[in-house]
């Protein structure tokens, strides 16, 4: 049995500062946008990568404490978010920093074999955005 990541779900408090950050600032395509009582689900995901796609939800299953709770972790920035590849990992940095996102840590070599950099969506997740390095002879 050979599995495949289809979708992942990023917890957002407010979908359309998360549609503003994803699509605009990231590039993704908006794959379907729903919306129901109150709540939304906005799927997006890269062109080159048909097959993987990330929800981005306001909604949390739960009680209403459940959803205090998770929005005092994203107000904590405690939530994990997404990690991507770039081509050009520079003039995604660029890009994202020109566009005014939260930089958490500027393009730096990291010892396990990637160069990459973080940001922070508008809800407070983590992004990290990474290239392959050439392995040190």
């Amino acid at each position: 049995m050979e599995l495949t990541l289809s979708q992942c779900f990023v917890q957002v408090h407010d979908p359309e500062q998360a549609l503003a950050f994803y699509r605009d600032q990231l590039g993704l395509e908006v794959r379907r946008d729903v919306e129901n009582k109150g709540f939304r689900w906005i799927t997006v995901g890269a062109v080159s990568d048909p097959g993987v796609s990330i929800v981005l939800t306001n909604f949390v299953n739960g009680s209403p404490g459940d959803s205090d709770t998770v929005a005092a972790l994203l107000a904590k920035g405690a939530m994990n978010g997404v990690h991507f590849h770039a081509d050009d990992l520079d003039a995604a940095f660029e890009r994202l920093r020109d566009a005014g996102a939260e930089i958490v840590s500027e393009p730096a070599d990291q010892f396990w074999g990637t160069r990459d950099f973080a940001v922070r969506d508008p809800s407070g997740n983590l992004v990290r955005i990474d290239q392959l390095v050439a392995a040190h002879a």
